[in-house]
């Protein structure tokens, strides 16, 4: 028999996923040690197995719907949705990574368990129905993440991204901390289903929504709190940097959207903020995008403007956006990690291909990856029979159906600004004379299953959103 202070088994099974998550990092740096730094195999083991059990477990999770924990945590569809999400942008990275790791002699263990601890840290975010939660999750997210963006410890730049990273994300921190501190004195909870019906100063609770909203605002890279992505994304190891793109990405739009759905406060008070913030990150993206010669570099900038088009989804302020955000999120991750993943392998030993003129006459010497890459970019573009062009159309048709429709004129511009870009890529791969002469760089089998979960399920979502997008409808229906 349970003690009486023990939570009960239902509470449990509703956070088995980030137990799992947490139990294998942990097992992973106990085994570590005892493991010879050549052979990787069983920390890659171990992370891959904690993270699909993870995957399992949310399954488990998602037949005891509820509020878990005394209402900190609640299982619905819409934390369902994004712990498939986040989950698989783990796994993949995990995959993904491994043989990276190898070629630049980078120690598994711990880069695995780093893993499997910020995802813990998304996933809670993505769950948290108060707001002392979602800040605890954001920390077990930020601190896995800053250790990860200076992985090569040998490499200055590595370091220079990881101190911008930390001390920009501090002071974000502390933004979001302080708006909780406002917010709890004007209302007197930090329970989000209780801001509404509490006696609150709404000059005090107008504050702080309005720090709150700045400290998400960085993490997710919106506009004017977009500085430090290119020197982060680009000074990490390109691995980490695919798991920066997304997974931070998604449990920081899952915080924004619960707050906004559930306090009537934010979603007045964030209205214009959220309109300007996303015509502005869509511009700032891609016009810095247009002046590149790294490709990572440009992919950074390219992410910006992606958080613009979300945004614009979000201003829209009903259940169409709210759909369009989470299937946008799962088009933006395939690829994202696609796209990264191919870059980490192109690169080299010390990451050193990843200007855009070393990628002349890849298309002839390396058809598969030039293939793959400029469908990711295609994707992103916004080309039809992709996931990009239905998850733009569903964000234009939220925005028309709230009447946004001088943002929506915005999004188009910068589909056009943005072709640029990703076009010049796809130029200079099939329509240039190779520089130099590649290397054979055989695709090993784990990058060749990222690269083929992440091509399929962009042609998936391009030709058969139906049930991606169901799910989306109905996690946004039971949000609200």
């Amino acid at each position: 028999m349970l003690p009486p202070n023990f939570p009960p088994l239902e509470d449990i099974l509703r956070l088995a996923p980030e137990v799992v998550l947490c139990v294998f990092g942990i097992l992973i740096m106990l085994v570590d040690p005892f493991v010879p730094r050549a052979y990787r195999a069983p920390t890659r083991t171990l992370a891959l197995l904690g993270a699909g059990l993870a995957l399992g477990a949310t399954s488990l999770a998602a037949l005891h719907p509820g509020l878990a924990f005394y209402g900190l945590l609640r299982i619905d569809s819409f934390s369902v949705f994004l712990h498939w999400l986040i989950g698989g942008i783990a796994a993949l990275v995990i995959l993904g990574s491994s043989d990276y790791l190898a070629r630049e002699g980078l120690p598994s263990g711990e880069f695995y368990a780093l893993v499997l601890f910020g995802t813990a840290g998304m996933e809670v975010m993505a769950s948290a129905q108060e707001l002392v939660t979602a800040f605890i999750g954001l920390e077990m997210s930020s601190i896995a993440s800053y250790i990860l963006a200076s992985y090569r410890r040998n490499a200055p730049r590595a370091n220079e991204s990881a101190m911008k990273y930390f001390l920009l994300g501090s002071f974000a921190t502390a933004f979001f901390l302080y708006g909780v501190a406002l917010v709890y004195g004007a209302t007197g909870t930090t329970l989000l289903p209780q801001m509404d019906r509490a006696p609150a100063n709404p000059t005090l609770l107008k504050l702080g929504l309005g720090m709150i909203f700045i400290g998400l605002a960085f993490k997710v890279a919106a506009a004017p709190f977009q500085l430090w992505t290119p020197d982060v994304y680009e000074g990490a190891p390109t691995p980490v940097t695919a798991l920066l793109s997304a997974g931070p990405k998604a449990a920081a739009f899952a915080v924004l959207l619960r707050i906004m759905v559930t306090v009537v406060a934010a979603s007045q008070l964030w209205f214009w903020a959220l309109w300007i913030a996303a015509a502005l990150t869509m511009f700032a993206g891609n016009l810095a995008a247009l002046v590149q010669s790294s490709v990572k570099r440009m992919l950074a900038y390219s992410s910006i403007a992606h958080a613009g088009y979300i945004l614009v989804a979000f201003a829209a302020r009903n259940e169409i956006g709210t759909a369009a955000v989470l299937f946008y999120l799962v088009a933006y991750a395939l690829m994202k990690l696609g796209a990264f993943t191919l870059m980490a392998h192109l690169g080299g030993e010390g990451e050193r291909r990843l200007e855009i003129n070393d990628y002349a006459g890849l298309g002839e010497q390396q058809p598969v990856a030039a293939a793959c890459l400029s469908l990711y970019l295609l994707s992103l573009l916004g080309l039809p029979v992709t996931a990009g062009f239905l998850g733009k159309l569903y964000i234009f048709n939220a925005a028309l159906k709230s009447h946004l429709v001088w943002l929506a004129v915005l999004l188009a511009v910068n589909s056009v600004i943005a072709a640029y870009y990703y076009l010049r890529i796809i130029v200079v791969m099939y329509m240039r004379p190779a520089q130099q002469e590649w290397a054979p760089l055989p695709i090993p089998a784990a990058v060749g299953l990222v690269l083929l979960v992440t091509a399929a399920g962009t042609l998936y979502l391009g030709l058969f959103p139906g049930i991606v997008m169901n799910f989306a409808a109905q996690s946004a229906l039971l949000l609200r």
